[in-house]
């Protein structure tokens, strides 16, 4: 499956392609809110939780780059 497959899918599809077939990498936690990585197939998909409530507040998907895969580097920004 490819990103444009990926983000055509309902929220609901979506949800359930990343929780079955992708691969966990990485969480990071700002605030209350915490970011786990998945990588599907060649992309990334970002899923933001709401701590307090554990509720999903979103989902991002990107190929390469961004603020999605920055956060999960551990570079600070001056470093970029």
């Amino acid at each position: 499956m490819g990103i444009y497959d990926f983000n055509i899918l309902s929220e609901h599809d979506q949800y359930n392609t990343v929780f079955t077939k992708g691969q966990f990498v990485d969480i990071v936690i700002e605030g209350g809110i915490r970011y786990a990585l998945y990588s599907l197939s060649y992309f990334w998909v970002e899923v933001e939780y709401y701590a307090p409530s554990n509720k999903i507040k979103g989902v991002l998907s990107f190929v390469s780059g961004g603020e999605g895969l920055n956060r999960h580097s551990n570079l600070s920004n001056n470093t970029l």
